[in-house]
């Protein structure tokens, strides 16, 4: 009988892989982390339990973070990225021509070799750019620091690719964390966060609305779809206090895009534009 790995998100619910192969797994200084194949997804890694990425629809969701901010600033020259690991992020950030600079902040140092080693089309040579700079810190802590410091960086466009909030990741939706992301950001800047799969999470939506108030003058998510992040949309949060920054037009986000010359697999202007528009069930419950 096939081995199969069982995720572990949700108590009453949930889905489950073929283990073809295990490639790796270990406990790492911060969690558990397995890679193992599996024939629809290819390779596949989960952290504590839980699905975090794989080859085959890895590009959904690293396009979305990544190019909504970017294309609505539309001048991003200095981007930090907190978490993300497996480089996805990083690879899809790197190839907006008008970024000059990118901080990388992973709490865990093996996520990143191991990924190196066993997802290299995810960073696809990423972490070779000149342009970036990795740090292995507590994302929490740096941004904090950061944001005090007499001399701290500051970014126009701020990614927070974390895993759900249990474990390292929890700090990560916090009002000082969110906080400390604000106050690093440049004017006009934007912070994007992955923010769990909406139906089966909505508390964790409606925590990160409320800890946004205050915060951001335009607080707000925006939407797409992974199939291994089951139970629906994913939500990713939008922080802001500039509001028309997620209202451009369908032009606009089009201009610009041709202006990038480069193709995506998923992402397009026109699903830029819809992706803010959220189901009536997330607008109650923000209500």
């Amino acid at each position: 009988m096939a081995k199969r790995f069982i995720e572990t998100l949700y108590s009453t619910y949930g889905q489950s892989f073929i283990v073809d192969e295990v490639l790796f797994e270990s406990k790492t200084e911060h969690q558990h982390l397995i890679i193992f194949k599996n024939e629809q997804f290819g390779h596949v890694m989960a952290l504590d339990g839980v699905i975090q990425t794989t080859e085959k629809d890895e590009f959904i969701y690293h396009e979305m973070l990544t190019h909504v901010p970017l294309f609505a600033h539309g001048n991003a020259k200095r981007v930090l990225i907190i978490g993300g690991g497996d480089g996805g992020i990083l690879r899809e950030v790197l190839r907006h021509p008008e970024v000059e600079q990118v901080t990388m902040v992973e709490i865990d140092a093996a996520v990143v070799d191991m990924c190196k080693q066993y997802f290299p089309k995810h960073s696809d040579g990423a972490f070779d750019d000149p342009r970036v700079n990795l740090v292995i810190a507590d994302g929490v802590d740096f941004i904090v620091h950061n944001a005090n410091a007499e001399n701290g960086d500051r970014f126009d466009v701020i990614i927070s690719d974390s895993t759900d909030p249990e474990g390292p990741a929890e700090v990560l939706f916090t009002s000082r964390f969110y906080q400390g992301c604000k106050n690093s950001l440049n004017e006009g800047g934007i912070l994007a966060t992955q923010n769990g799969v909406s139906f089966m999470q909505i508390d964790e939506v409606k925590t990160t609305y409320n800890r946004f108030k205050g915060i951001f003058d335009d607080r707000w998510f925006y939407v797409t779809a992974v199939p291994t992040y089951i139970g629906g949309n994913m939500t990713l949060s939008w922080g802001s206090d500039d509001a028309t920054l997620r209202q451009h037009s369908v032009e606009t986000i089009r201009e610009r895009f041709s202006k990038a010359n480069f193709s995506t697999r998923y992402y397009n202007p026109e699903l830029h534009v819809a992706s803010f528009a959220l189901p009536q069930y997330v607008i109650e419950a923000l209500k």
